[in-house]
């Protein structure tokens, strides 16, 4: 498959997105495959490790590709986007839950769908052009992928912020907020690669790791905390239009920017998944209720339209920010049943 590289190279197994003019834009025959792989190698001795990683310099993967959940959507076929979701997610567990190490190197832009792929991996690498976001809420949908629970678990009310502005997260800051673990200089990766593949050992990103720059919010942190203190929509709106701070300002307008319906579920599904010994699965069945609903009811199709079809910026949303009601986030958020996922 031209889009991905599959193999074994000495003691390692190989996955290597080679889609760079894309952005390695992670399409549904790039899950299907990265699947089988991991199916095949779990119980091959010949592999004592996976390394997870993309070619080109500006991204490991931006995203999903969404091309075709748009142009399925638009004609009233929610299937396919249902069963894309459903297998995307179910790769994104088996990723947390692999029984041998997984190290992704995650340099430019990861996002969405790539942080669903790399960021999951118990040795998680970024580097000097590392970017890593969240941007789900600008297009109608939720932060998905198993990345509701970084957001949940990172410092304070950091994933909050995070889900809701979709900021950009440098190197130090993804170590910061539990995205990545280890900082290695991106000359450096080759030889990493080389001697994970060589000796099949992960300790071999511990030798090779170094100390993060340290990015922008771990100063802004008290800020994140006081402004998004709260678990609901109109208590963070407020605690930012009380704040005349240049921080609180910009902030505001990222958020105004955004699917007041998207946030507001953001948000619940975080409450949710902050409590005790909640796992990936949990919060892959939370998003997975959210997109299962996002084309027929939630904003997802007029978030595309706006970003990615017309790119007029100008999303018109099912509710506005300062009226939606309690009911729509309940109703997105409520048991599938039948078709609740299945991993």
């Amino acid at each position: 498959m031209s889009d991905i590289a599959i193999g074994i190279d000495g003691r390692a197994g190989r996955i290597t997105l080679t889609r760079p003019a894309a952005l390695n834009a992670l399409t549904y025959d790039m899950v299907l495959a990265t699947e089988a792989a991991l199916d095949r190698w779990r119980d091959d001795p010949a592999v004592s490790l996976v390394v997870l990683d993309a070619a080109g310099d500006k991204a490991f993967c931006a995203g999903g590709d969404i091309a075709e959940l748009y142009a399925s959507g638009k004609v009233g076929d929610f299937a396919y986007g249902r069963t894309f979701w459903a297998d995307e997610y179910r790769l994104n567990a088996k990723l947390a839950e692999y029984p041998k190490p997984i190290v992704s190197l995650m340099q430019g832009f990861t996002m969405g769908g790539g942080v669903g792929l790399g960021c999951h991996a118990g040795h998680r690498v970024v580097g000097e052009t590392s970017r890593i976001a969240m941007p789900e809420c600008g297009i109608g949908l939720v932060p998905d992928v198993g990345g509701s629970l970084l957001l949940a678990r990172a410092p304070g009310r950091l994933g909050a912020y995070l889900g809701l502005t979709a900021a950009r997260m440098e190197a130090g800051d993804a170590i910061l907020a539990g995205f990545a673990d280890h900082f290695v200089p991106q000359d450096r990766w080759a030889e990493l690669i080389a001697a994970l593949c060589k000796t099949g050992d992960a300790a071999e990103v511990d030798r090779v790791s170094d100390k993060a720059p340290q990015g922008p919010l771990r100063a802004l942190l008290p800020q994140i905390d006081a402004l998004f203190a709260s678990d609901d929509l109109p208590g963070i709106l407020a605690a930012l239009r009380g704040d005349d701070s240049g921080f609180a300002t910009d902030t505001l307008k990222a958020v105004t920017r955004n699917s007041p319906l998207a946030m507001a579920c953001t948000l619940e599904i975080l409450s949710r998944l902050r409590a005790p010994g909640t796992t990936i699965r949990d919060a892959l069945d939370l998003e997975y209720r959210v997109t299962w609903r996002a084309m027929e009811q939630g904003d997802f199709l007029e978030g595309i339209r706006a970003a990615i079809i017309d790119k007029d910026r100008k999303p018109v949303w099912k509710h506005d920010i300062d009226t939606l009601p309690a009911t729509a986030v309940s109703e997105m958020l409520a048991p599938l049943g039948k078709d609740a996922l299945s991993l």
